[in-house]
């Protein structure tokens, strides 16, 4: 009886494999765990609150996923579809790069926009696809799924090197303990001031690879690229 417990990490796992609306899945699991878990809803609901209030970071990611939901569910892609649009000279490699500068300047202060699920899959991969289908027309089924792993590794890069360019932010306190136990004592500023090059370059280096990437992409599969 003990394995029913697990049973969330079930629904989880059969809810994103069958591609189903990911808000949905994460409460639903939520839901069967606790039932079964034998806390009830009552429960459920005091433990959300003591987590909400002890964890406000992590609660704040939550209701931007929740939002974010709300607007997928409400045109938010078809919005970013219809915004590309407009850019007739866009392709998919250039808006994941434009992305990947926003996201490390964003990073560096420490703002979080809900990561690559959040984020990324309901706004910057349908606005790289819908950039790559204006440009090439009929697109490609393993070109759209190539397009999806550059956006959530450009989101991955950017937050990956900038988030430690806030003094105070969890990235540099961890690498500043991180250091302290292996005898390094740092300050927080000086941290930044080195991460600086290294951020930048690392950003620079994943616009360029993407830009390259796509552009190959275009031309194996529409015979075009530049």
């Amino acid at each position: 009886m003990e394995y029913l417990k697990l049973i969330g990490i079930l629904i989880v796992i059969i809810g994103f494999a069958l591609k189903l609306d990911s808000i949905l899945i994460i409460i639903c699991a939520m839901i069967v765990t606790a039932l079964v878990g034998g806390i009830g809803i009552e429960g459920l609901l005091t433990t959300l609150g003591k987590s909400f209030v002890s964890n406000r970071g992590m609660a704040i990611f939550i209701l931007i996923m929740l939002v974010t939901g709300t607007l997928e569910r409400n045109g938010l892609k078809e919005a970013a579809t219809e915004l590309i649009s407009k850019f007739k000279a866009a392709t998919a490699g250039k808006i994941v790069a434009i992305y990947g500068l926003m996201r490390g300047f964003f990073g560096a202060f420490n703002v979080s926009f809900g990561g690559v699920a959040g984020f990324v899959r309901p706004v910057v991969a349908p606005m790289a696809i819908s950039a790559a289908q204006q440009d090439s027309g009929e697109i490609n089924e393993t070109h759209i799924e190539e397009i999806k792993g550059m956006a959530s590794a450009m989101e991955n890069i950017a937050w990956f090197f900038c988030q430690v360019l806030f003094v105070g932010g969890s990235g540099a306190l961890l690498v500043q303990s991180t250091l302290a136990d292996l005898g390094y004592e740092v300050n927080l500023i000086d941290l930044a001031r080195v991460e600086i090059p290294v951020a930048i370059f690392a950003v620079a280096v994943g616009m360029t690879f993407f830009i390259l990437k796509d552009s190959k992409l275009r031309k194996k599969f529409y015979g075009k690229g530049k």
